[in-house]
Formats: structure tokens, C-alpha cells, sequence
């Protein structure tokens, strides 16, 4: 089944409409001020989701009070109501938290000289967070699960949506980085270290600005079996354009906007609850599980700390001993390459 989020509609046109103007003109004042220093436009999207969120809360459940005004009381009251009726996570309650805490630092580095502002102290972050506890469970992946999942994907010739696995399992990109991929990056020219890996042009990563983290991205050879059976349906289906991830409507091809609308399909086949991030889990794992230097794994995602290597191996030292210790006594370890893969 797909992951269980809690959904409300909490915001609407009607609402938004009622929010006190002093508000949404200061929230809209700072979100043109984060585009003016190159945010990322996602990053101010969220912010606007978050704040026309707590808007509606303000209006109904707050007396719609200027932002200015509010007291550790109101955030308290906030974060109870987040909790408690919403059912939010303690993740996303501690993200809406964060934007009302940007917006704080705004009045106070941008505005402290403006009248209406004037004695304002940023207040969110006196109200404790509540504890950041997982609340869905980790899917970890063994080798098998992605195997079957990728021969059953070409036995029903869903050629696309197993290049998006395949992608995902020899790479451990990010979603918002599969979507990114071209046929053209996974040509013979594109192959290094003696044809081990395809090396793509930079592409948009994680990071602050529009244009993010620019990084080169490295995906195992391992894939060219699936880009080559898609790329032969795509002919026989007239796909005119160079994005490996497409969809069609009346004014012709497109590139695909998100993955998402596969996560269902992908959890039922696997019978685990499948999220694409948990795929970059699987592919750092399995360098690990080969021995491969922390420092090459590092390089490979792009990382800027070893750190992350720890984070997202899911496997544990336990897990290894067999390798090690034996009834004839202890086996020297030996690192391993990506060759080995």
C-alpha cells in the first residue's frame, strides 16, 4: 500500500479572502524579498503553503491577530491544534514552525526600523518542538525485492516506470533528479571508468537558489538494459523529444512533471510501502554492504560529509560478522571498488 499521510483542508479561496490584509501583505512582502535573493521557487512555494495555512488557522481559531501581536500563547495554541485535531506529524508541524520563524527573522533584520514593528521579538522558537519521531515505518529493500520488481516491470512492458526504478537503484538520485534524466545521457560517450558508469551532464540537485546544487550524477551500467527496451518502445510510439520520463497530450509529447502517480503500483508489487527516497537507502547499502571507502561513496551522491554515508546505509556492523569471524578464527576484510558491484 502507499504511505499513509493525514490530509486536511484546512485552507480554501473563501478563507484566504478573510485573512487579516496586514498579514498576507507581510507575508507576501517576504516571500518577494526571498525571489529577490534567488530562493528556489519551491522553497518559496512551500513557505506560501505553510503561511496561508497558519492564516486560516489565525482567522478562525485566533481572532485573525496581526502576526506582530501573536504571543508564545497563540504559537503554543498553534502547535496543540497542529497536533491534536489536524493529526500532523511532528515533522510537518516543526516545518510550518520554521516558516513562521523565517518570517520572524525577516521583521526583525528587515523591518526593526518600521514603526509597526517596533519592540518585536521573535517568539517561535520559545515554544518547545514537539518530539521528532518517525511516524512511518523505513522501508529497506533487498536485493530480491528490486530484482522481482524490475522483471516484473519488463515482463508487463512497463518499460518507462522500470528506468525510473532502475535509475533510482544504480544511482540513489533523488526523485526531483530521476525526472531530470535524457536519453541522450546514457549514450556510449557517456560511459567512464571503463564503461562502469554513465556520467551525466550537471544536473539540478538539492540546494539553495533557482538553480540549486549543480552536480554531475553517476548511474551503474546496470541501467542500459532497461533505457534500451524503453528506448525501443518510445520509437514505436512516436516519442519526439529527449526526456527519458514523458506523457502525451493533444499538443504532443511532454516531459513528465512528477513520478508520483507510480508509487501506488510500485508498493503493491513490492507489498512494502514504496517511496522513492527509500531507494537511495538501498543504493548506498549495497555500496557499503561491497566494502566501498566512505569516502568514494561520498563522492559518488555528490555528499558534502561522510556523515550521510552512516545515515543512509541501513545495514548494521551485526549484519557483516559472518564475513569476519569464522569457526577457523578471525578473515582479514578487504575494501572493495564499484567494479565489484
Amino acid at each position: 500500500m502507499a504511505r499513509f499521510t493525514v490530509y486536511n483542508k484546512i485552507t480554501s479561496p473563501e478563507k484566504l479572502a478573510l485573512v487579516n490584509t496586514d498579514n498576507k501583505d507581510l507575508g507576501n512582502e517576504w516571500l518577494d524579498y526571498l525571489a529577490s535573493v534567488d530562493r528556489a521557487q519551491s522553497t518559496i512555494k512551500g513557505y506560501r503553503n505553510d503561511l496561508d495555512i497558519f492564516w486560516c488557522w489565525n482567522l478562525e481559531h485566533n481572532k485573525n491577530k496581526d502576526f506582530a501581536k501573536l504571543t508564545k500563547r497563540d504559537i503554543a495554541k498553534f502547535q496543540n491544534h497542529a497536533i491534536n485535531v489536524w493529526g500532523w506529524s511532528p515533522k510537518r508541524t516543526r516545518r510550518v514552525k520554521s516558516c513562521l520563524s523565517s518570517l520572524s527573522d525577516y521583521i526583525e533584520n528587515m523591518l526593526d526600523e518600521e514603526e509597526e514593528f517596533e519592540g518585536f521579538r521573535k517568539i517561535v522558537n520559545k515554544i518547545e518542538n514537539p518530539a521528532n519521531e518517525a511516524v512511518r515505518e523505513k522501508t529497506i529493500l533487498p536485493d530480491e525485492k528490486v530484482d522481482d520488481l524490475l522483471k516484473t516491470l519488463v515482463e508487463q512492458e512497463k518499460y518507462e516506470k522500470a528506468c525510473a526504478i532502475a535509475i533510482a537503484a544504480y544511482s540513489g538520485m533523488r526523485k526531483s533528479e530521476i525526472i531530470q534524466m535524457k536519453m541522450s545521457y546514457f549514450t556510449e560517450d557517456a560511459l567512464e571508468f571503463d564503461g562502469a558508469l554513465y556520467k551525466t551532464p550537471k544536473i539540478r540537485t538539492k540546494g539553495r537558489g533557482k538553480l540549486g546544487k549543480q552536480l554531475n550524477k553517476f548511474i551503474l551500467v546496470d541501467v542500459k538494459k532497461y533505457i534500451d527496451l524503453w528506448d525501443k518502445q518510445r520509437k514505436e510510439l512516436g516519442v519526439d523529444i529527449d526526456d527519458i520520463f514523458v506523457t502525451k497530450d493533444k499538443n504532443g509529447w511532454h516531459r513528465r512533471s512528477n513520478l508520483d502517480k507510480w508509487t501506488a503500483e510500485f508498493s503493491e508489487m513490492l507489498d512494502v510501502d514504496f517511496y522513492y527516497h527509500c531507494m537511495r537507502h538501498y543504493t548506498c547499502t549495497a555500496f557499503a554492504k561491497k566494502n566501498i571507502p566512505i569516502d568514494v561513496i561520498k563522492e559518488f551522491f555528490g555528499w558534502s560529509s561522510t556523515e550521510l554515508v552512516g545515515i543512509y546505509n541501513d545495514s548494521s556492523a551485526e549484519d557483516d560478522f559472518g564475513k569476519y569471524f569464522t569457526k577457523d578464527g578471525i578473515k582479514e576484510g578487504k575494501q572493495g571498488s564499484l567494479s565489484d558491484l
